[in-house]
């Protein structure tokens, strides 16, 4: 069984818990908010498929995890099958998964599920903010103490990064909880060569003027938390930027993957 697996066995013991009252109030509990709020509908359809983690409250069983991704599938049944994946301590790290199964709690808006990882023990997955185009989606739960920003791609524009988290706040959530998850992009080099040429050194680290901790790393491939541009709010994060100018042909060019 892997090391997630194990980990996220232990909701199944924190619900018992939770039932018993053995454990700490929860967030609502001890705000006194009001119930927490879904979307008026999903279709499922639309939803399944493979999303990434942009941002999250952090978990112990989700402890070490970066380039974490859940990956949904439809079921005959009319269940849900559920992958979560993510890969420990960095991104080339080893990868760990856990199989899983979520059903439909709510059916007249489907954004209220249930999700197992270890029967017969389920736990609340709630639809709590929804793109237009099912670009982004945000994962709550009644407590308000576990929270998922999931996207379609493994960056995030700043406004709506923003725009999320103003409505988190709107429904009660302590979004200075929120802790940016690390992920993989491919960003294009601007080379127009048939080959592009590697870049010799990568800068790594939240600074990257004046660094001197620099690792090879192929062109065109950086690692950032939840998005580019967002400097201000990855400072604690390992951040990867190109800084390297390198020769394509006659043409110098020079990427900075977004990053301000």
């Amino acid at each position: 069984m892997s090391n997630l697996a194990r980990r996220t066995r232990g909701l199944g013991l924190c619900a018992v818990l939770l039932a018993l009252g053995s454990c700490t109030p929860t967030t609502t509990t001890r705000l006194g908010l009001g119930p927490l709020g879904t979307v008026a509908h999903v279709d499922l359809g639309r939803y399944v498929g493979t999303w990434y983690e942009i941002a999250s409250i952090p978990q112990w069983f989700q402890k070490n995890c970066t380039g974490t991704t859940a990956t949904y599938g439809l079921r005959g049944d009319g269940e849900i099958d559920v992958r979560n994946q993510c890969f420990r301590g960095s991104l080339d790290g080893k990868a760990d998964s856990v199989q899983g199964r979520a059903r439909i709690v709510d059916p007249a808006t489907n954004a209220k599920l249930e999700v197992s990882f270890f029967r017969p023990f389920w736990g609340d997955y709630w639809i709590i903010d929804l793109a237009p185009d099912y670009g982004y989606a945000v994962v709550g739960h009644p407590s308000r103490d576990y929270l998922w920003i999931l996207s379609r791609a493994p960056t995030m524009a700043p406004e709506v990064y923003d725009g999320i988290l103003e409505r988190l706040r709107a429904q009660g959530y302590e979004v200075e909880r929120l802790q940016r998850t690390l992920q993989r992009v491919a960003v294009s080099t601007g080379c127009r060569c048939a080959s592009p040429p590697e870049l010799s050194a990568v800068t790594v680290g939240a600074d990257a003027e004046g660094a001197t901790n620099r690792t090879p790393r192929r062109a065109g491939t950086i690692s950032v938390a939840g998005s580019p541009g967002i400097d201000s709010q990855v400072t604690s994060e390992r951040v990867f930027r190109i800084g390297k100018t390198a020769s394509c042909g006659t043409r110098p060019w020079e990427r900075r993957a977004g990053m301000r």
